[in-house]
């Protein structure tokens, strides 16, 4: 685990990417270069009436500029008060916090979904081996021409009207996708699909789960998730996403 640094950082552009979807490069001063795919930083509001970080996951890392981008939607008072941030404003942040992906060069299938894609855009970024990336959306498409940088695009959408209609299992069926191992990020009856098709088929599965969190360092317990092996904290069948996780493999973890 990676040390963790809370510091003023320097917000250096902010971009409307969807409707409510916000896209932020922040200057920082130690939590890029310590930074890696698939780890998330808590950002805390200036309203002194929200107490509590939220946590937003890394989307891309600049570490010669020692710069993290996020890409955040708009889903309460506290992402509402972050899309109102201008170019030299300055935002308190605590990170790199989780565990993040591990790094191979086995050919791979990188999933995302919703908000769920935009870490994936810097997994993409650091695997080496031959990669399909596939992108779930439910009504507007973002940062496709940043994954199709990294690797062959495809896309699924509720309705049709981009790439495959139906979901990224969907996707992957049709254009007969085939990897080493899968990487994932997005809600959870996707991950439920995805661990599902990957123990149908033998394939190693990383998933990067999605929970609601508060404290962002393991100490309230309030984003457990139910796993397959006992936690040393609590000695139950639980694990905390934001310390253990957000990464799981796919067999560590249990979906209702």
């Amino acid at each position: 685990m990676s040390e963790k640094f809370q510091e003023t950082a320097l917000i250096l552009s902010q971009d409307t990417l969807a409707t409510g979807v916000y896209s932020m490069w922040i200057k920082t001063k130690k939590i890029a270069k310590a930074a890696k795919p698939g780890q998330f930083i808590s950002v805390y509001c200036k309203d002194g009436s929200r107490l509590l970080p939220r946590p937003i996951s890394i989307c891309e890392i600049d570490k010669e500029r020692n710069a993290l981008r996020i890409v955040y939607r708009v889903l309460g008072k506290g992402t509402e008060e972050f899309a109102t941030y201008q170019v030299g404003d300055e935002i308190r942040i605590l990170g790199p916090l989780g565990n993040g992906f591990p790094i191979t060069d086995k050919n791979a299938i990188i999933i995302g979904g919703g908000i769920g894609i935009p870490p994936m855009v810097e997994l993409a970024k650091a695997l080496k081996g031959e990669k399909y990336i596939v992108s779930g959306y439910r009504d507007e498409i973002f940062l496709q021409d940043d994954l199709k940088k990294y690797g062959e695009l495809f896309i699924a959408t509720e309705d049709g009207s981009i790439g495959t209609k139906g979901t990224v299992i969907d996707v992957i069926k049709e254009n007969k996708l085939k990897a080493s191992v899968i990487y994932a990020c997005g809600p959870t009856p996707m991950l439920k699909a995805v661990k599902a098709y990957a123990m149908e088929h033998d394939i190693e599965a990383w998933l990067s789960l999605e929970e609601k969190m508060a404290c962002g360092i393991g100490a309230c317990l309030a984003c457990v998730c139910k796993s397959k092996e006992k936690d040393e904290h609590t000695n139950v069948h639980n694990k905390r996403v934001c310390k253990e996780g957000p990464v799981f493999l796919a067999t560590e973890v249990e979906f209702e």
